[in-house]
C-alpha cells in the first residue's frame, strides 16, 4: 500500500473517530440513555464506502462513551458500533444497491439494539418490568427504533447523495486504491 494511502485512510479515520465523538457529547441529551436518538450513529454508514472509517467509528464511540462513565457502556457499547460499522462495509464491498444500502443501514440497527439494549438492562439496570427479558426486550426496541430513525432517515440519505458528490467520489477513490 503506497505510503500516500496510508497516510489518508490514517486522516479519515482520524476526522470520523472525531466527528463521532464530538456529535454524541454535543447532542447529549439525545444521545444517552434508555430512549436514544444518537445522531452521530449515521455515520456508521461510511465504511460503505470508506471501509478504513471503521477504525475511526470504534474509537469515536469510546471517546464518547467515556461520557458516560460506564465501563460496560464503553467496552459493549463501542464494540456494538464497530460490529455494526465491519458490517456495514461488507455490504458495500458487495456493492452500491438498494439492498446493499438497506442491508448496511439494518446492521447498526440490530447490533446496537441487541448489545445496547443488553448493557441497559444489565450493565445500568434499566428494568421497566418485572422479568429481566421483557426489560431486555423493551430497551432493544427503545434503542432500535431510535438507532432506525437515524439510520433510515439520515444515514440512508447520505448513502444516497453521498456517491453524487464528485469530490466526495474522488476521494473515496483515492483512499480506497
Amino acid at each position: 500500500m503506497p505510503k500516500k494511502n496510508y497516510t489518508l485512510r490514517i486522516a479519515a479515520a482520524s476526522v470520523v473517530a472525531a466527528a463521532y465523538a464530538a456529535l454524541t457529547v454535543a447532542l447529549a441529551p439525545l444521545s444517552y440513555g434508555a430512549v436514544q436518538f444518537r445522531v452521530s450513529e449515521a455515520l456508521t454508514v461510511l465504511p460503505f464506502f470508506l471501509p478504513c472509517t471503521t477504525w475511526g467509528l470504534w474509537i469515536g464511540c469510546i471517546l464518547a462513551n467515556l461520557y458516560t462513565g460506564s465501563i460496560a457502556d464503553i467496552v459493549f457499547g463501542s464494540l456494538a458500533t464497530l460490529l455494526a460499522a465491519l458490517l456495514t462495509a461488507y455490504f458495500g464491498k458487495k456493492g452500491n444497491t438498494v439492498k446493499n444500502r438497506l442491508l448496511g443501514c439494518l446492521m447498526p440497527v440490530v447490533s446496537n439494539a441487541v448489545i445496547v439494549g443488553a448493557v441497559l438492562t444489565w450493565g445500568y439496570q434499566i428494568q421497566q418490568f418485572s422479568s429481566p427479558l421483557a426489560s431486555f426486550a423493551f430497551n432493544a426496541l427503545t434503542v432500535g427504533l431510535g438507532e432506525a430513525g437515524v439510520l433510515y432517515l439520515i444515514g440512508y440519505t447520505l448513502l444516497r447523495q453521498l456517491p453524487k458528490i464528485k469530490p466526495f467520489r474522488e476521494f473515496v477513490e483515492r483512499v480506497n486504491q
